[in-house]
């Protein structure tokens, strides 16, 4: 379906994918370049109307009904994952929308805490949901705006624009080089003779802890040592001559910034020229940055990236997402259509190593880029 052009009356369902991060991590609040892509794992929620001003929503894993009063003000309650939904509720409450009432089972194939994006599948599905009920809609730029704010507003993460603006624009086929100054959008194709495998370490990570709104506070004190309004204007050179002046932390992570906004194009570049040395070369160097300079990986994370370089066919691996956790992202080799399993063999051979090494039986799946948001009648 496309834009809504009328309010829908029938029971339906709206998905929204995650996304896994190719490289360029931590550079989207720096006004930096990212290369996300969706993903086919996915938050659904399935939607009944009602005859009142309430949404009554419930997941799959928690069948005590939240209730919340489209009425009148909805404000954060706790730490509750249900501010994901308040806020994009009354971020559209704000701009006038009039949401009719309505019941949802939430259910998803993307797991949470693994750094996949699953708050902003769930937000970019519950605005789908309200563009649906209300049958009008925002540009998809300024849907994933209203998103990043619920998320900082009502979940207390002061994320950049890379995940809603993946999810919101995912293209089959595609990640996306997304310029997070100017906004711009570069659809890039990604070779059908290679995959992308996801692999989770087992280790569940909470950007609310306080770690990423840190790494947030130290690249914008470099900048401001640095004299610019964010790192996306210091130069490798620049930085360099400015080593006295910055402190070892925030030289540290100044130096993460500007070398993963430098990868982002370089990698663009190879993977348009299959250059498959350059790729695996890129990634190696932005899971060493993340973990040393930028202080966001974990020894398991380290331990995947370690072992995928044994693992034949595995062109190169690095953490993804925001880090203290999560997956870590591989691309693979799949060879021609009628090679089906090479890519699944080169994924299992990754997990038994994890699993020998490190005892956990990581859960694992390739995936191909994905489309964004859906909406299906029921």
């Amino acid at each position: 379906m496309s834009s809504p052009s009328e309010p829908v009356t029938v029971s339906f369902a709206a998905s929204a994918p995650g996304r896994v991060n190719l490289i360029g991590e931590h550079t989207d609040y720096n006004d930096g370049f990212v290369l996300p892509m969706a993903i086919e794992r996915h938050v659904t929620i399935r939607v009944r109307p009602r005859g009142d001003r309430l949404a009554v929503l419930r997941t799959q894993r928690d069948r005590r009904p939240v209730t919340i009063d489209l009425t009148a003000t909805i404000h954060p309650v706790g730490r509750s994952w249900s501010n994901y939904v308040r806020g994009v509720i009354e971020g559209y409450r704000r701009i006038g929308f009039a949401i009719p009432g309505f019941d949802a089972e939430i259910s998803a194939t993307l797991p949470a805490g693994a750094g996949l994006s699953s708050s902003a599948a769930i937000e970019v599905a519950m605005a789908t949901v309200v563009e649906t009920l209300c049958g009008r809609s925002l540009p998809r730029a300024e849907k994933a705006l209203l998103c990043q704010q619920a998320e900082h507003e009502y979940a207390g993460v002061p994320c950049g624009i890379m995940d809603q603006f993946a999810v919101c624009f995912g293209q089959a086929g595609h990640a996306l080089c997304l310029d997070c100054r100017s906004r711009e959008i570069e659809p890039v194709p990604i070779d059908d003779t290679v995959r992308v495998l996801v692999i989770d370490s087992g280790v569940k990570h909470s950007l609310a802890d306080g770690e990423y709104a840190k790494r947030r506070r130290e690249c914008a004190e470099a900048a401001r040592l640095l004299g610019v309004s964010s790192l996306r204007d210091v130069t490798p050179a620049d930085l360099s001559r400015a080593v006295p002046a910055l402190p070892a932390t925030e030289l540290a992570r100044a130096r993460h910034v500007v070398g993963e906004i430098a990868r982002v194009p370089a990698f663009v570049r190879a993977l348009s020229a299959a250059d498959w040395n350059a790729i695996g070369a890129l990634m190696g160097e932005s899971h060493r940055s993340l973990s040393t300079d930028y202080a966001v990986s974990c020894a398991e994370l380290d331990l995947l990236v370690e072992l995928s370089g044994r693992i034949p066919g595995i062109i190169g691996c690095r953490m993804t997402g925001g880090g203290f956790g999560g997956c870590a992202v591989a691309l693979v080799e799949a060879g021609r259509a009628e090679e089906t399993g090479r890519a699944e063999e080169t994924g299992r051979a990754l997990h038994d190593a994890y699993r020998a090494a490190s005892g956990i039986d990581a859960a694992w799946f390739l995936t191909a880029a994905a489309s964004g948001p859906t909406v299906v009648v029921e």
